[in-house]
């Protein structure tokens, strides 16, 4: 089994740190304008800034294998580009399933010494990693930028949000608590550990090259496993990068292993190796099936955060303005490119027309260009089979009835970019409604009644976010309640967080991410049962805590002496 080029993924951004960037970029742009053509001004500044990453020492062009920056075995190598340029950033490793085995085996024997440290001792270096992701917040900014395409300013919104993990999994790493269960037996006692995995494969996207990888990263070091990050083809710097800073903040040769290359073959060694124990990956559904299905040899344990169809439900009792604000936020965020991307927007007919114009003028105001120009919002998409999925679905949607109320073509910027997009009349027959468009175009379809949207949002195997816009709190009960979806955000467009569980329902994956809960993901449970002498108990009980006490105290007395 091959498992192709592991492509489409995901996801947030800060909550407060983006939706800043949104408002501020949407009050300075009143008016529909463009960054001018791409030009020679613009390859000179991404060369100097090239130079000024690698000058730093964060621009890596070599994978990461027990502690060692290394090519390839055979010398190969792939391109990565700046989707806004279609220039070559830089030249990275083409590896395959022989650089991979090497990580597998450095992964597995440095999770000897990693996972026998203690918790403080982990957490120290986690925390050390995260002062310094966002030391160098600016230059890992500028690499995601380089790479993805996404406006500066939300780049380096994600660097804080994906260093939030890393802050927020060192101090959790101090609270892996096991339990003492009462036993039915009188001589038994009976204790639960809670022990690493082991080795971890994590696949990410590019889509959020830093976030997606801490967010996996940070839980699975925190809880003692060791792990080989296989980033996206696409945008293998910023992972790179963020290694480097691991290496620099103490985390020991072989905890953590970054290949990149050729997808099926990494991800086919990943799962033939046995001492590989889990499997997270962030990406499509498509994938996310065949990664189950080869898990299966080994019985590995699996994360999996899948494809969405996000709805966004506007009712006729909602604050227009909240609204509107709220759906652009959660529509457009990464030129729609996100798994939480609001898919649908789903309006009420008593407000519809007044929504639609609205939401329509917003848009129009989004500043699009390259990412390192001021005030842009909208990037490029990442490469030119994103745009023809984009077209495809705005064509069919057009056929079937359709009518484009903005934009609707490409940009004039040329490259990867496209128009951002308002589509009205849209029903559920049309690929707008059914799959992810994974691009700047928003779909907007009618309903009457509350049981109405209910079953229309629900018409889909994805179940990974949606949004609701109404200012009726029973309502907004109600239908949190019915919706079939793991995140569910109400008069918010942006719902992600380092603090509370991520993850879908149905078809849109398996596991959390994120919160106490993303912790569970990378520890075995252990049950221990030990058979006790009871008159030894009984007669010696009080007498030995208190030795214990006064021992220990005789201890610290004598040390401090």
């Amino acid at each position: 089994m091959t498992l192709g080029r592991i492509a489409l993924a995901r996801i947030p951004a800060t909550r407060g740190t983006i939706h800043r960037l949104f408002s501020t970029t949407l009050s300075s742009s009143s008016t529909n304008r463009t960054s001018p053509p791409l030009s020679r001004h613009m390859s000179m500044k991404s060369d100097n800034l090239v130079s000024k990453l690698t000058s730093s020492g964060l621009l890596k062009t070599q994978g990461l294998i027990d502690g060692k920056w290394v090519d390839a075995h055979d010398g190969d190598t792939i391109k990565v580009l700046n989707p806004a340029t279609g220039e070559v950033v830089a030249n990275v490793p083409c590896m395959g399933q022989s650089e991979t085995n090497d990580a597998i085996s450095s992964a597995y024997d440095a999770f000897r010494s990693w996972s026998k440290l203690t918790a403080s001792e982990r957490s120290q270096r986690l925390r050390k990693w995260y002062d310094l992701l966002i030391s160098h917040k600016e230059e890992i900014g500028q690499l995601i930028t380089l790479e993805q395409g996404k406006p500066l300013k939300e780049a380096m919104g994600e660097v804080i949000y994906g260093a939030s993990f890393i802050e927020f999994y060192a101090e959790e790493a101090k609270r892996v608590y096991g339990d003492i269960i009462p036993s039915t037996l009188g001589d038994r006692r009976l204790f639960v550990l809670k022990q690493p995995v082991g080795v971890v494969g994590a696949i990410t996207p590019w889509n959020f090259p830093l976030a997606m990888i801490t967010r996996k990263v940070g839980p699975a070091l925190a809880c003692g496993c060791t792990v080989i990050v296989k980033p996206s083809e696409l945008t293998p710097l910023t992972a790179l990068a963020a290694a480097e800073l691991a290496l620099q903040a103490g985390i020991p040769p072989g905890v953590l292993n970054v290949v990149m290359g050729k997808a099926s073959d990494i991800g086919d060694a990943l799962l033939a190796s046995p001492e590989v124990r889990k499997i997270t990956f962030t990406g499509s559904t498509a994938v996310g099936k065949k990664l189950m299905a080869g898990a299966a040899g080994t019985v590995k344990r699996l994360s999996l955060e899948l494809g969405g169809n996000a709805p966004c439900i506007v009712f006729d009792d909602a604050d227009l303005d909240v609204a509107v604000k709220g759906s652009l936020a959660a529509k457009f965020r990464n030129s729609g490119q996100t798994c939480v991307c609001a898919n649908r927007i789903i309006v009420q007919e008593g407000i519809y027309d007044k929504f639609a114009d609205a939401f329509s003028k917003a848009v129009q105001s989004m500043q699009v260009g390259d990412g390192f120009s001021e005030g842009v919002m909208q990037g490029p998409l990442i490469n030119e089979a994103a745009v023809q999925k984009v077209e495809s679905f705005v064509e069919d949607a057009i056929f079937k009835g359709a009518k484009v109320l903005l934009g609707g073509k490409r940009h004039s910027l040329g490259m990867t970019f496209y128009e951002p997009t308002v589509i009205s009349d849209v029903t559920e027959a049309m690929l707008l409604s059914r799959e992810e468009v994974f691009g700047p175009v928003a779909p907007l379809l009618r309903f009457k009644t509350e049981e109405e949207a209910i079953l229309m949002a629900n018409n889909t195997k994805a179940g990974l976010a949606a949004y609701i816009f109404t200012n009726n709190v029973q309502r907004s009960w109600r239908v949190t309640e019915a919706l079939e979806y793991g995140l569910v955000g109400v008069n918010e467009g942006l719902i992600s967080t380092e603090v509370a569980p991520f993850g879908g329902l149905k078809q849109s994956g398996l596991g959390r991410e994120g919160s106490k809960y993303g912790m569970d993901e990378y520890l075995e449970v252990k049950r221990y049962e030990q058979k006790m002498r009871l008159k030894a108990i009984n007669s010696a009980h009080n007498l030995k805590v208190i030795w214990i006490v006064e021992s220990l105290q005789s201890r610290l007395f004598e040390s401090e002496a």
